[in-house]
């Protein structure tokens, strides 16, 4: 379905943050018979609805919204609505159209659009993908689950999208580069199961992208795609780390040097394989990687990776703090534990409970000696997961400024305090930037002179 199609219909958008905002303008400017807002979740971190928002649409709040999602011909719905939502599998069960705002940007776009999801590394995937891309002269447009929503995203000749499980769900037509970063097992709640998820996840592909780039060192990602022609990225068949001239680590393309390991900034193994990724969808554009090496080494080493994924903060303490909001799962968290192995850590865990297992992490953290400080909702379960490994150090605080207090009295000097949750950041944060920002005002106030 494209936007176009909703001209004379009656439409109800599902969701008034900022992907419900932008499908609300853009929907209006369609001429639909009818448009209203519902929010059935609105408290007290909701942001005022006025302006050309109310005049477009009035927003309904509480019980009264179903009644109006099931009274439309096309529900569009945020990303934020879970699959597992009664009234979604209601309106489902009654045969109402639902759709979502990427969906019907992807309709009009998705040739001219790179698409990125994963469980994992999708966020700095695709921002390294339009860092190298304009870097070497194919300018492109940024967006998406980190970024501007699609809806409002301006005309040009190429997009880089990062897509969220939730975004790729409605999909019904793919993008042309379709890229797959990881899958383990995330947001279950929301999806419905494990089965479920990856299949969602994996709707991306579902649509004739021209190109699939997957990470080729993830078995679970590699069972879960099956015999689906791809690249894969990591191998030596593709963009690859091997010994190079100097008997150091290189990027490689195929069994030719590009550039040292050395110059790529960010830490970690995984990120690595995200360069991997990112350079085989560069090539699979038509990018000559061997001829514009150079030109991609000076890029890679410029890039600064993202705020909020393993982003350092300077401090007079000599202790190093790192925001890591984005890490949402237990996987993501032990790759950023990971990433600082050798120094003293200790890393603040917990955010919106979505009944994820733990187990993973306690199994990662076996013989690693660290402490780890729980903050609501889930950081008491994931403390009590922890209980009993003899290196581990635990702690409980009741929010994310106290966590900061007392990790820099039990941090050693020299030592990291990691912000890296294993959740998400809804129910105590508006988003993962207000929970970024909180992080790093409780670091600025309890700074030494």
């Amino acid at each position: 379905m494209r936007l176009s199609e909703l001209r004379g219909r009656t439409v109800a958008v599902w969701g008034a943050g900022r992907e419900g905002r932008a499908a609300v303008i853009a929907i209006a400017a369609h001429g639909p018979a009818d448009l209203v807002a519902v929010d059935d979740s609105a408290n007290f971190l909701t942001l005022p609805w006025e302006g050309p928002l109310a005049e477009a649409a009035p927003l309904v709040t509480g019980e009264e919204g179903f009644a109006r999602l099931a009274a439309a011909e096309v529900v569009v719905r945020s990303p934020g609505v879970p699959q597992t939502h009664p009234w979604l599998v209601e309106l489902r069960h009654r045969g109402v159209t639902v759709t979502q705002g990427t969906a019907l940007w992807m309709a009009d776009h998705g040739d001219r659009t790179v698409g990125v999801t994963g469980s994992k590394g999708k966020s700095t995937t695709s921002s390294l993908i339009s860092h190298l891309l304009a870097a070497v002269d194919r300018p492109n447009v940024f967006g998406g689950n980190i970024g501007v929503p699609t809806l409002d995203l301006p005309e040009a000749e190429l997009y880089v999208l990062e897509l969220s499980s939730y975004q790729c769900s409605d999909l019904t037509d793919s993008p042309r580069v379709a890229v797959v970063t990881a899958l383990f097992p995330e947001h279950l709640d929301a999806h419905g199961g494990e089965r479920e998820y990856y299949r969602d996840k994996l709707n991306l592909l579902a649509y004739g992208p021209r190109t699939v780039v997957v990470n080729g060192a993830d078995p679970r990602l590699l069972f879960e795609l099956g015999d689906r022609a791809a690249v894969h990225a990591g191998t030596a068949d593709s963009v690859n780390v091997a010994a190079g001239p100097d008997g150091t680590p290189w990027f490689h393309l195929v069994d030719r040097p590009l550039f040292p390991r050395a110059v790529l900034p960010l830490v970690g193994r995984h990120n690595e394989g995200n360069l991997c990724v990112a350079l085989a969808v560069l090539d699979a554009l038509g990018v000559d990687l061997v001829d514009r090496k150079d030109t991609l080494a000076v890029a890679v080493a410029e890039f600064q990776g993202l705020a909020h994924r393993l982003t350092e903060i300077a401090d007079p303490s000599g202790l190093t703090f790192v925001d890591d909001t984005l890490a949402t799962s237990p996987y993501a968290a032990m790759h950023a534990i990971d990433a600082y192995d050798g120094r003293p850590l200790t890393v603040i865990v917990g955010g919106n409970d979505r009944g994820v297992d733990y187990t993973p992490l306690r199994e990662h953290l076996a013989e690693r000696e660290i402490t780890v400080i729980g903050i609501p909702d889930s950081g008491p379960r994931i403390v009590e997961a922890l209980d009993g490994l003899p290196k581990v150090r635990t702690e409980l605080v009741e929010d994310l400024a106290e966590a900061v207090r007392l990790a820099r009295q039990l941090t050693p000097a020299g030592g990291v305090v990691l912000l890296s949750p294993a959740a998400p950041s809804y129910g105590r944060f508006r988003n993962f930037e207000h929970r970024s920002e909180v992080f790093a005002e409780a670091v600025r106030a309890t700074a030494p002179a």
